[in-house]
């Protein structure tokens, strides 16, 4: 968020200069005057946003790989048609494989059906995996969706933050050409300097180029809004204010019971580890024997004389691995060795949100306790301005005095914006840690 000692440093600047965005004539824009709420920023984002978009596909593609592997179950037909012209007659064939050792003149037609009858759970193990696989994709894309939300929040609060240190600037740079424009009156009379004339000009001047640059942060910050929004024009519309959300829970307990229960990326990692071990159930099969049943038959209307105008023949295959140089066993070690690494991520995983909700907890906690701190800071600085303000008119006080008081004013209404954006960003952050932005 903003930081409010040096923003009032500068927080004095320019006159109502014209806000541009992107770089462009700001008649080039047509201002949007319906106020946009962070509910349809975030609707927006959901529907445009490239990355979900990508999420989304390969969840699909995931779902796709599992109906590959369920193939296996299913049989395998094919239509084969020979024609084959040669100059030795004599000897025959049929169509597909179903040939001999020699060729004959023939035109020949069939289909070919096979049908895998087990190999022992290794199929089943496959597509148990795949499975998985596509539940990791599919929590994939919610994780992606919660940080899509998230950078929405992040970049909303960054605007209206922006936004109102920008008010606070032109408040003050509007305050500051006042007192230049009554000294320089005052000082036509001779009841003022001109040291205090020029020492009031120089305050208005700094007032302006303030202005300035938070003209320029908000332009920033909508620019970093319209990405995180997944949309390629600048957003030009007033943005509504957000509620304030209430009270945090009084321990972070019951946020981090339901963090390891909702949160995304843990169910990828949950995902993944129970595909890992699958696919190594699936290569521990690999030693196990194969059978599958096979049939074909066909007709040749065009052939030697001494073949038959059709044929027919069905049978099995027996597959029993003996010895492959060790590969099985090698696979079978690799697959159970990354299952066992996907169960530590998991368990890591674990105490990694457990620190992160922890932690958020209580960075939005310390944002929620200086919201009273910096509302008493306005109401104090408000008060010395006046007595300031009311001394420097007696004659009693300096103008150094009376810059020194609004400065501190103008610090205080910073903090006080930094202080409600921070802890909206920070329970928007505290969300996300507890998956609540699923």
């Amino acid at each position: 968020m903003l930081c409010p000692k040096i923003l009032a440093a500068a927080l004095l600047f320019q006159s109502p200069a014209t806000l541009l965005y992107a770089g462009q004539n700001p008649a080039s824009f047509p201002v949007a005057t319906t106020p946009l709420t962070l509910a349809e920023a975030e609707s927006i984002a959901l529907a445009n946003q490239p990355r979900l978009q990508a999420a989304q596909a390969r969840a699909n593609a995931a779902a796709a790989r599992v109906r590959q592997t369920r193939s296996a179950y299913l049989p395998t037909a094919a239509f084969n048609a020979t024609g084959v012209r040669v100059a030795d007659t004599g000897t025959s064939t049929a169509a597909g494989a179903l040939t001999t050792s020699a060729l004959s003149n023939r035109f020949a037609y069939g289909g070919q059906l096979t049908q895998l009858v087990t190999d022992f759970g290794r199929t089943s193990a496959l597509v148990s995996s795949s499975r998985y696989n596509e539940q990791a994709q599919e929590s994939a894309a919610t994780l992606t969706k919660a940080q899509v939300r998230l950078n929405v929040r992040a970049a909303f609060y960054q605007v209206l933050g922006a936004e109102a240190v920008l008010h606070a600037a032109q408040a003050a740079q509007s305050n500051r050409h006042l007192v230049a424009q009554q000294l320089n009156a005052l000082a036509q009379s001779e009841l003022r300097s001109t040291v205090d004339v020029n020492f009031a000009e120089v305050l208005a001047s700094e007032a302006d180029l303030a202005v300035v640059r938070a003209q320029s942060v908000v332009a920033q910050q909508r620019a970093h809004l319209t990405t995180a929004m997944g949309v390629s024009k600048t957003i030009t519309a007033p943005l509504a204010e957000s509620a304030m959300p209430g009270p945090l829970p009084p321990a972070p307990d019951a946020l981090q019971s339901q963090a390891q229960s909702q949160r995304a990326d843990l169910g990828i990692a949950e995902a993944q580890q129970k595909s890992a071990q699958q696919f190594a159930t699936a290569e521990k099969r690999l030693q196990y024997p194969t059978l599958t049943v096979g049939a074909a038959a066909g007709d040749i209307p065009f052939r030697d004389h001494t073949l038959h105008d059709s044929y027919a023949a069905a049978g099995f295959n027996l597959n029993i691995p003996i010895f492959n140089g060790g590969l099985f066993t090698a696979r079978r070690a690799e697959a159970e060795s990354e299952a066992r690494a996907r169960s530590s991520d998991v368990a890591e995983l674990h105490l990694e949100i457990t620190e992160q909700v922890r932690n958020s907890w209580q960075r939005a906690n310390e944002a929620y306790q200086s919201l009273a701190v910096t509302d008493r800071l306005v109401a104090q600085s408000k008060e010395a301005l006046r007595l300031a303000r009311a001394r420097y008119d007696a004659g009693l006080g300096t103008i150094v005095e009376l810059n020194e008081a609004q400065v501190n004013e103008t610090s205080a209404e910073i903090a006080v914006a930094d202080a409600n954006y921070t802890y909206l960003s920070r329970r928007a952050e505290l969300d996300f840690a507890a998956g609540l932005l699923n």
